[in-house]
């Protein structure tokens, strides 16, 4: 059940990251900028947010310009911000790094700063998936009747910060989102679609009550120790890879958002690769294992199972 305040909370704490958001973004601009370097890349356009992804062409920015981007895409919150021709459903990526100089004063201070921002959107997400209890498939009209145009993937993603790496260098990488499920947990989500009595178009709300009974008969017909995974691509995604001569250490990150970092001065300024434009056509993988056996049961769920189903 939605809390009666939840509405209330949310636009404060919108207005609070917002304000929090315009604060750093004045700080930023006030340290000396050491190295900048982001890449654009070619925008979503409503309608295409589920199009397979083969190519992406990529523009680089350095410098001034770069910073200026990258602080313009920490404050994008609303689509007032962007094009209306842009999707809202389709966050906008802008991978890189922007690198600036603060003593030890100034780090502290910019770290608290960006603590209290990524906070605040981990608060706002909270609030919109799980104590608004909405499905997933009713959040974006609860939100956009209440903060039109309100961009939830560019609220929910925190700023990264680091200090002073000795290299970042960028990359692409293809994911699959894998959750191992029991027969009875797949069984309870699909009673909870049921219990919802909405539809999912094209079909009206009979059509699509009586394709969920089909695969629960699917999902109960099946031995109650059967293995069941949810697989599910995720569209290629940019990285960085941030490495530390000391630790002999290098950590892969995911990078929708420039990396913000810090330095003493100059000497400490780290190698910024460049990301490539990707082609699917042209992947190499350094170490593929052989994939398990799987069988699809429910397409629209990704919901596989480890043994042949009856069609």
């Amino acid at each position: 059940m939605m809390r009666y305040d939840l509405v209330d909370d949310l636009r404060r704490s919108l207005n609070q990251l917002e304000q929090a958001l315009s604060t750093l973004r004045e700080d930023i601009e006030q340290q000396p900028l050491l190295i900048a370097r982001v890449f654009s890349l070619p925008p979503i356009e409503k309608g295409q947010e589920h199009e397979a992804i083969t190519q992406i062409t990529v523009e680089q920015h350095l410098g001034l310009a770069a910073r200026q981007k990258a602080l313009e895409h920490y404050c994008r919150l609303f689509m007032q911000h962007q094009s209306e021709k842009l999707s809202t459903k389709a966050a906008v990526r802008l991978p890189g790094a922007i690198c600036i100089e603060c003593d030890e004063e100034k780090e502290a201070s910019l770290m608290d700063q960006v603590s209290h921002i990524n906070q605040l959107k981990q608060h706002i997400e909270l609030m919109i998936t799980q104590e608004s209890g909405l499905p997933s498939e009713a959040r974006f009209d609860f939100v956009h009747h209440h903060f039109p145009g309100l961009i939830t993937l560019n609220a929910y993603r925190t700023i990264p910060l680091l200090s002073a790496p000795d290299s970042l260098r960028f990359g692409w990488a293809n994911k699959n989102i894998i959750k191992n499920l029991q027969r009875e947990e797949v069984v309870a989500m699909l009673e909870k679609s049921l219990k919802a009595n909405r539809a999912q178009a094209p079909w009206t709300r009979e059509q699509w009550a009586e394709k969920v009974q089909q695969e629960l008969a699917s999902v109960r017909a099946l031995p109650a120790n059967t293995r069941l995974k949810i697989k599910r691509p995720v569209k290629v995604q940019p990285i960085a890879r941030v490495w530390r001569a000391e630790e002999k250490k290098q950590v892969q990150l995911a990078c929708p958002s420039p990396i913000l970092i810090t330095c003493r001065d100059r000497s400490q300024v780290p190698v910024l690769g460049e990301l490539p434009n990707y082609d699917a056509q042209n992947i190499t993988h350094r170490h593929k294992p052989a994939a398990e056996t799987l069988w699809l049961l429910i397409p629209r769920l990704h919901l596989w199972v480890d043994h042949p189903v009856e069609p």
